[in-house]
């Protein structure tokens, strides 16, 4: 009988060794075949950031304030075929309008081991503490196409001549102008963009003279008309004016200003008007907007940034002009400001710009005004668009 026991105990104690076997190799083998997947994955990231970070793969980082406007998606693109036949590569990155990503953005090609930043700033002030951020790792930073300010981090600036560009803003206003008393609406970019303001001043500097003199009347700033007699205006009363006619770049938020001055206009602001517009996305929709209204007769409009959009609106007579800022040489000076501090030299600069903290060294592009008598030399003759993107063309 004790035999018999001892014997089913045996039977009974070898059946529980054999599933506890079972369950131990069930569980190893779905653990290893996880972890060695995990351990791919994981080791590849890994090295892909060391190499990134210690054999220097990542030289010039770039930060560009979204992808939701052609122009910086082109930069993209032209930024990658700016380094192709270089020994330095690139990382791009897009901050969506969100100054939080933005330094996130920065952070993180740091932690790459960049050599050079170029950034464009959602937000020129609070591009500081990324700009900040950067200089404090020992990266060079260069401000593209507008200006990081109030901080004395940004080493570099490579833009268009923003004055000239309001300028000649202004200057085409002024050059389509008829007689005394001629409705003047302005619009502007964003406050928190520094061009914005340079935009500004520059278009203030030609159209004052003429609203002093009677030839334009202001149809929609009250801060604008009550410094009518300035000729220079200072940020503060330049910020008070943008308070009442900034579009923040938002083609909607354009639509919105629009509508809601011409409601206000009476018909003595009517008729035939000039309109600033500082750029192509808020021009098309200011136009739109004015085009709508029957009391409006005819218009002249402005814009810069020559978008594909807006060169069709210029060749329907939908928009006057745009100022052209051939943003394959802007690209061009800023890598080659940057391959140049690669290489170890100083590169060159045609000027300085004011950040409120430093007068930061500057290299300028020059900028170019586009209406229906030149479109074709400047724009496709020059390779910049293909005519067949276009229809009217003679």
């Amino acid at each position: 009988m004790l035999n018999k026991k001892k014997g089913l105990l045996f039977l009974i104690v070898s059946l529980l060794f054999a599933f506890v076997l079972v369950g131990c190799a069930d569980d190893t083998g779905g653990n290893a075949d996880d972890s060695n997947d995990s351990n791919v994955d994981t080791t590849d990231e890994v090295e892909s950031e060391d190499n990134d970070t210690s054999s220097g793969d990542i030289n010039v980082g770039i930060v560009l304030p979204t992808r939701d406007e052609p122009r910086w998606v082109q930069d993209e693109q032209r930024f990658k075929d700016a380094l192709a036949d270089s020994e330095y590569t690139t990382e791009i990155l897009f901050s969506q309008g969100s100054s939080a990503n933005e330094l996130q953005n920065v952070e993180t090609l740091i932690s790459r081991g960049i050599d050079v930043l170029i950034i464009s700033p959602h937000d020129g002030d609070a591009a500081g503490a990324a700009a900040q951020a950067a200089a404090n790792e020992g990266v060079t930073v260069i401000a593209y196409d507008r200006l990081i300010t109030n901080t004395d981090a940004v080493d570099y600036y490579v833009t268009f001549d923003s004055f000239a560009v309001g300028a000649a803003q202004g200057n085409y206003l002024i050059e389509h102008a008829n007689g005394t008393n001629i409705p003047l609406y302005l619009y502007a970019g964003a406050a928190s963009d520094n061009n914005a303001f340079l935009f500004f001043e520059g278009a203030w500097s030609v159209l004052q003279p003429k609203i002093a003199d009677g030839t334009f009347v202001v149809a929609n700033s009250s801060e604008a008309e009550a410094l009518a007699d300035k000729p220079e205006l200072t940020r503060d009363e330049m910020g008070r004016i943008l308070g009442q006619v900034t579009t923040n770049w938002d083609p909607n938020e354009a639509i919105n200003k629009a509508q809601t001055h011409l409601t206000a206009a009476g018909d003595d602001l009517k008729g035939e008007v000039l309109i600033l517009a500082p750029n192509d996305g808020t021009s098309r929709s200011i136009a739109d907007t004015f085009a709508t209204d029957s009391d409006i007769t005819s218009y002249v409009i402005t814009g810069q940034d020559a978008e594909k959009a807006s060169i069709q609106y210029i060749i329907d007579g939908k928009q006057s002009m745009t100022v052209f800022k051939d943003v394959r040489q802007l690209v061009k000076d800023a890598m080659g400001m940057a391959i140049t501090l690669l290489d170890g030299a100083t590169p060159d600069t045609t000027g300085s710009y004011d950040n409120g903290s430093k007068e930061v060294p500057a290299m300028q592009s020059e900028v170019i005004v586009v209406d229906q008598a030149n479109v074709q030399s400047v724009l496709i003759d020059s390779g910049y668009y293909e005519a067949s993107e276009f229809t009217g063309l003679d």
